[in-house]
């Protein structure tokens, strides 16, 4: 049973949550973001606040999946208010980005080639020096997902750490092999 679904969500004053069968809309200072929602929970507003349940057919899934939706709309909410930031940082010689037009990345990453990556249209990144991306966007698994496809063209490797990184993130480097 889940313990996340049995607390309410405050809502601002500054965002509105309209609920509309199964979709949840959320309108706030920095935009707005639509969700569909599982048939299996039922979400009641009354007054600034929103409740989560399951409907009676399935108990169990129902508070697995009214817990799991809680936590996504709140997010939506945190993300129309404030929204979301994932920095990156490539490290190693030679590896950098340029901005082209205001949606495409151009990755020098050790290859023989650069690497092109267009960036969806609600996500906005900034090139701080040449080898660090700053992630910004109102949607927090789109900013997660785009950090995660750029992260994969060169993850870190471990013997000498070269690679795409988070900000925050420590790579453990190994020791070279012994002769």
């Amino acid at each position: 049973m889940s313990r996340i679904a049995k607390s309410s969500i405050m809502i601002p004053k500054n965002v509105t949550v309209q609920i509309s069968g199964l979709e949840v809309i959320v309108k706030g200072p920095l935009g707005s973001l639509v969700r569909k929602m599982h048939e299996c929970i039922k979400i009641i507003k009354k007054d600034n606040l929103l409740f989560f349940s399951h409907n009676h057919l399935s108990k169990s899934y129902g508070w697995m999946q009214a817990g799991t939706h809680r936590s996504v709309v709140y997010t939506m909410i945190v993300g129309v208010i404030e929204g979301f930031k994932k920095q990156l940082n490539l490290v190693g010689i030679g590896y950098r980005v340029i901005m082209e037009n205001t949606n495409i990345l151009k990755l020098y990453l050790g290859f023989s080639h650069p690497i092109i990556y267009k960036i969806p249209n609600t996500i906005k990144a900034l090139i701080l020096p040449q080898n660090e991306i700053v992630l910004t966007g109102i949607d927090k698994q789109l900013v997660g997902q785009v950090a995660a496809n750029i992260r994969s063209y060169r993850i870190p490797e471990p013997y000498k750490g070269k690679g795409i990184r988070y900000s925050n993130e420590k790579v453990r480097i190994k020791e070279a092999k012994k002769k």
